[in-house]
C-alpha cells in the first residue's frame, strides 16, 4: 500500500526535471501521470477475480516482482514513449497487489479485529499519500549519485524487494477449493468501459467538456450497460460473474459505495486545488507546499489509529462527526483565502490543516470495516476489487466535475469558489451518513 500510494503522487514534483531532460511534450506529460493511473483503475476488477481464480498469495507476489521490475524500467527509461509505456505496466502491477488487500486482511484476521488493521492500513495510505510530493521534491533536489528524477522511481526497488522476501516469508494464504474460468468477456467490457469513462474524464479536467469527451462517456455507458447485462446472465447460468451485484443488496455496502465514490472524488479535487492554491497562485515550491501539509499527514495517521476506540464507543456517528469537521475546515479555510487575498501565515493554518488532516483519518480509515461488515468471506473476496474501483471512479469523476464546474479559472477567487463547493459537498455527505447501519460488531 505505501508504495502504491506514494508512486500516484511522487512523480508529481518530479515532472518539471523529466520534462527537461526527455524533451516530454504536455500531452506525455499527462500520460506520465495518468497513464499509470488509468492501468491501475482499469485492471482492478480483473486482477481481484484473477487473485481468487490463482490464490491471492501468488497474484500478490507477482505483482510485486512485476512492479518493482516496472518501477526499475521507469528510472532506467531514456525517453518520454518508453517511460509512459513503463508507467502502464507499473500501475497495472499496482492494481494486482491493491486488489488482494481486503481479501488477504478478511483471510487473516479475525473480524473483530477488522477495525484495527484498517486503521494501521488507513495510516499507512494517508502518510503516503502525503508523503509522495515531499519526497519527490526532497529526491529531485538531492539528486542522490547524480541520479535526478530517476531516483523518484527507483526507490521502488529496495522497497519492492523487500515486501516480496516479506510476503514470501509471511504472506500464508489457503488454494482456492477449485480452479474456474476467468470471465474473459466482461474482463474486456469492464476494462474497456472503466478506461473510455476514466480517459473521458481525465481529459474534461484538463480542457473542459468537448464533442470527444461526450463520445467517450456515450462509449462507456453502452459499453456498461453491456457489461451489466453480460454480467447477470451469467450469475443466472450459474457461473461466476466478474463482479457480483449481489453485493449491492447489502445496505451497509451499498451506502458505504455512496460515500466513498463521493469521499474520494472530492478529496483529490481538494488535494488538486490546495496545489494549485499554494504553487500556482500563491508562489509556494512544491516543497514549501508538502511541508505545509504535513500537519495534514500527521493529523490523518493520529485520526486512523484513533478511529477503532472512537467507533467503539460511537459507532457509525464517528463518521458523520469526521467529514462534518473536514466540512468546516474547508468552510473556513475558503473565507480566510477570501479575507486574506492571498498573504497566507503559515503558523496560522497549522492549527486548521492538522485538524482537516484528523477528520478525514476518522472518517475514511472506518468506512471501509463498516461497509464490509455485513459480508460474508465469498462475497468478501468479490469486494476486493470493487471497493478500489469505486475510490477510482470516485477520484475521477469528483476531480473533473469539481474542477470544471467550480474551477475553471485557477486565481484566488476561483480556489474560495473550489473550497467553498468541496465544504458543501462534505457536509452533504455526512448527511448520507445518517442513512448508514451500525456495523455488524457494533450492533452486537
Amino acid at each position: 500500500m505505501f508504495m502504491q500510494m506514494i508512486d500516484g503522487t511522487i512523480v508529481i514534483t518530479a515532472l518539471p526535471s523529466i520534462t527537461a531532460e526527455l524533451a516530454v511534450s504536455r500531452q506525455a506529460q499527462l500520460l506520465v501521470v495518468s497513464g499509470y493511473s488509468l492501468a491501475f483503475a482499469c485492471t482492478l476488477l480483473t486482477a481481484a477475480r484473477i487473485g481468487e481464480l490463482v490464490g491471492r498469495r501468488s497474484m500478490f507476489l507477482a505483482s510485486v516482482a512485476v512492479f518493482t521490475a516496472a518501477s526499475a524500467w521507469c528510472g532506467m527509461s531514456g525517453s518520454a514513449g518508453e517511460l509512459v509505456a513503463a508507467r502502464v505496466v507499473q500501475g497495472g502491477a499496482a492494481a494486482g497487489m491493491t486488489a488482494q488487500t481486503i481479501a488477504i486482511v478478511a483471510a487473516s484476521f479475525p473480524r473483530e479485529r477488522h477495525q484495527q488493521v484498517f486503521a494501521i492500513y488507513g495510516a499507512v495510505a494517508g502518510f503516503a499519500g502525503m508523503l509522495g510530493p515531499i519526497a519527490g521534491g526532497a529526491l529531485v533536489t538531492a539528486d542522490l549519485f547524480g541520479l535526478g528524477w530517476h531516483a523518484v522511481f527507483l526507490i521502488n526497488v529496495p522497497l519492492g524487494l523487500i515486501t516480496f522476501a516479506l510476503a514470501l516469508r509471511y504472506l500464508h494464504l489457503g488454494r482456492p477449493a477449485q480452479r474456474e474460468r476467468l470471465d474473459l468477456g466482461g474482463a474486456l467490457l469492464s476494462t474497456v468501459g472503466l478506461f473510455a469513462l476514466l480517459y473521458a474524464l481525465t481529459d474534461i479536467q484538463q480542457n473542459g467538456w468537448r464533442t470527444g469527451s461526450f463520445a467517450m462517456i456515450a462509449a462507456a455507458v453502452v459499453c456498461t450497460a453491456v457489461f451489466f447485462v453480460q454480467q447477470s446472465r451469467a450469475a443466472r447460468r450459474g457461473r461466476n460473474p466478474l463482479v457480483r451485484f449481489d453485493l449491492f443488496t447489502d445496505r451497509r455496502f451499498a451506502i458505504g459505495s455512496i460515500l466513498v465514490a463521493v469521499f474520494f472524488g472530492m478529496f483529490t479535487a481538494f488535494v488538486f486545488a490546495v496545489s494549485i492554491t499554494l504553487q500556482d497562485e500563491l508562489g509556494f515550491s512544491a516543497w514549501r507546499t508538502g511541508l505545509l501539509m504535513t500537519p495534514f499527514a500527521v493529523g490523518a495517521c493520529v485520526g486512523a489509529l484513533a478511529s477503532p476506540m472512537l467507533v467503539r464507543r460511537f459507532g457509525v456517528r464517528t463518521l458523520t462527526v469526521g467529514i462534518t469537521a473536514f466540512g468546516a475546515c474547508v468552510a473556513v479555510g475558503a473565507v480566510y483565502l477570501h479575507l486574506i487575498e492571498g498573504a497566507v501565515s503559515v503558523p496560522l493554518v497549522i492549527g486548521p490543516v492538522f485538524l482537516a488532516g484528523l477528520s478525514v483519518g476518522m472518517f475514511c480509515v472506518p468506512l471501509q470495516p463498516i461497509m464490509l461488515s455485513g459480508l460474508d468471506q465469498r462475497r468478501m473476496d468479490a469486494a476486493s476489487g470493487m471497493v478500489p474501483t469505486v475510490e477510482q471512479l470516485g477520484n475521477a469523476l469528483g476531480l473533473a466535475l469539481l474542477s470544471a464546474v467550480f474551477f475553471r479559472e485557477h486565481t484566488v477567487a476561483g480556489s474560495v469558489t473550489m473550497f467553498a463547493a468541496i465544504a458543501v459537498v462534505a457536509f452533504g455527505t455526512a448527511v448520507l451518513t445518517f442513512a448508514l447501519p451500525e456495523a455488524a460488531d457494533n450492533a452486537r
